[in-house]
């Protein structure tokens, strides 16, 4: 433990899926060094999920894409005069291991902290950084976040402890309306299209469990999709359009989530709601499983060091299959 240690930054850009995994090292950053100030340095999309975060002192928002977009020298030398103006830290830790992260990890002091040349798919990064440390690059993504951030700080999280976590995010009850039927949230966008499950099993599963199939989309493309699963099955309701911050709510009120590997179905982990990840192209390494959070994977055989986006096999996972396994958490829920 490092008494000097008062004013922490934390460097996690994007996306949604990786800050709703990292976010959980707040708690315990919190539990070791109580009256330091937490900082958090992201793209402004994901600010106001952060800015409602009570462990968080201050969210400090670039926009990279924009830059990249724009090509503006003045764009990008005003983002560097504000990352220099955000005051000295004493430790600046970088949990995305990019090139990109690393170097605004920099511009906002010396003492950086991140994965060595070896422990990240971008070893360029490690360059930038005073310390480091060493995890296997295709290691579970929780503990990798986990470890990053302990080791920085001089103490340990343990498997029992991510076990144990509290919600990470604050969130109320979200109000649906009085139903003797289990709330089931289901997630049907992702960033790849090979990481979706197919819509018409989708409304295969909704039929089946004869539960309420709450559908989460999130730009029109997907709402379209969710139509027509509610179109397609009676047991199927439309969610409403919902912001990041009420999405943590709606989800932490559901009785159990089933979900392609994206950042709302992380969300569920998150509150400590019980979830089903499918996976297809990418493998459970992306979540931390727990007897209420747990993954389904297709037949394919997954090379994290080189993923193939063109890897549909997800639509291989069998709805009967989802099915027992939802019944199962359910009624281990009762």
């Amino acid at each position: 433990m490092n008494p000097n240690i008062k004013k922490i930054a934390i460097v996690r850009l994007s996306a949604l899926g990786d800050i709703v995994n990292s976010a959980v090292v707040l708690q315990f950053i919190h539990k070791h060094y109580p009256n330091a100030k937490i900082e958090w340095i992201t793209e402004e999309v994901f600010s106001p999920l952060l800015k409602s975060h009570p462990l968080i002192h201050a969210v400090h928002c670039v926009n990279l894409k924009k830059l990249k977009q724009q090509k503006s020298f003045s764009a990008l030398k005003q983002t560097i005069q504000h990352l220099r103006s955000l005051g000295e830290f004493d430790i600046i830790i970088d949990m995305q291991g990019l090139i990109k992260s690393s170097v605004v990890a920099r511009f906002l002091g010396k003492n950086t902290h991140g994965f060595d040349k070896d422990s990240t798919r971008e070893s360029l990064a490690s360059f930038f950084y005073k310390t480091s440390s060493k995890i296997a690059y295709d290691a579970n993504i929780v503990r990798r976040n986990s470890f990053v951030v302990a080791d920085a700080l001089d103490f340990e999280i343990t498997d029992a402890m991510l076990l144990e976590k509290e919600k990470i995010f604050p969130s109320t009850t979200y109000p649906f309306p009085p139903t003797q039927k289990k709330n089931i949230a289901i997630v049907i966008g992702a960033s790849w299209e090979s990481k979706r499950y197919p819509k018409e099993s989708i409304a295969e599963l909704a039929n089946s469990l004869k539960e309420n199939a709450l559908i989460i989309w999130g730009n029109e493309a997907e709402k379209e999709d969710a139509l027509w699963i509610c179109e397609h099955s009676e047991f199927a309701t439309l969610a409403p359009k919902l912001s990041l911050v009420e999405l943590v709510s709606y989800i932490s009120s559901c009785d159990l989530l089933i979900g392609n590997d994206t950042g709302p179905t992380h969300m569920a982990w998150a509150q400590n709601v019980a979830s089903i990840t499918l996976f297809g192209p990418t493998n459970e390494r992306m979540i931390y499983e727990t007897p209420k959070n747990i993954a389904m994977h297709s037949p394919s055989d997954v090379d994290i060091f080189k993923i193939n986006k063109n890897d549909f096999s997800i639509k291989e996972i069998q709805v009967e299959d989802i099915v027992r396994n939802a019944k199962k958490l359910l009624e281990d829920i009762e």
